[in-house]
């Protein structure tokens, strides 16, 4: 061996900057349609184990209008626990079938961090399949970092805008990454409500913050 490769071989690899991004109400729905939960701790331990993880954002909306939330004890536990948490307030409206819903998109959020974020790291991984997303990605590409976006293309419909899985640099489909960031397993919910009437209301805990009716987005 040269002195020279000798001399490389001895040099630390450098190890990749990473953040990730999770558009909270996406890698909801996406886990418990695959019929899983997340144990956000194990998350976080998974990209720790390949990568400087220089941060971790979780976001989600609130509805300011109701004394408790159920996704406040998740939202207090993820800031105590290694997440940057951005919240916005949401909206609560009754559609055409007299369903009360509640929308709070988070993309103006999550690409206002990303975009500042960005020349600080090697790589960006988000959690979402919302294809508005897709310019950020581009946009972050430009810029010479890597972007890799986990959802999940195994239900029907696939859970990802085609579009935005296309412009990524690598798609992660989020069954694939159950066996590292599982809670507990769970029976796989319907996306679509069964004939006949609504599903069986599911008791709200950390683990499982988003309530029947909320505003789960679609991916187009």
């Amino acid at each position: 061996m040269s002195n020279i490769s000798r001399a490389r071989s001895l040099q630390p690899e450098r190890i990749e900057r990473i953040a990730v991004f999770i558009d909270g109400a996406n890698l909801y729905a996406a886990s418990r349609t695959l019929g899983f939960d997340v144990d956000y701790k194990n998350l976080l331990a998974h990209f720790r184990q390949r990568s400087y993880l220089v941060r971790a954002y979780y976001y989600t909306a609130l509805l300011e209008t109701e004394e408790y939330s159920p996704l406040r004890p998740l939202v207090d536990w993820l800031g105590y626990n290694g997440y940057s948490v951005v919240t916005k307030p949401a909206k609560e409206f009754t559609d055409a079938t007299g369903r009360r819903r509640v929308k709070g998109s988070v993309d103006i959020e999550m690409a206002v961090d990303v975009l500042d974020l960005t020349p600080h790291l090697d790589h960006v991984v988000i959690f979402s399949g919302d294809g508005d997303l897709r310019r950020l990605v581009e946009a972050v590409q430009r810029r010479g970092v890597r972007v890799t976006v986990i959802s999940t293309i195994r239900t029907q419909p696939a859970m990802i805008a085609d579009d935005l899985r296309r412009q990524a640099d690598a798609f992660i489909d989020l069954a694939d990454l159950a066996e590292y960031i599982t809670r507990r397993q769970v029976e796989p919910r319907p996306r679509t409500m069964p004939p006949g009437g609504r599903p069986a209301a599911v008791r709200a805990t950390p683990a499982e913050p988003f309530r029947e009716g909320s505003d789960i987005p679609d991916p187009e």
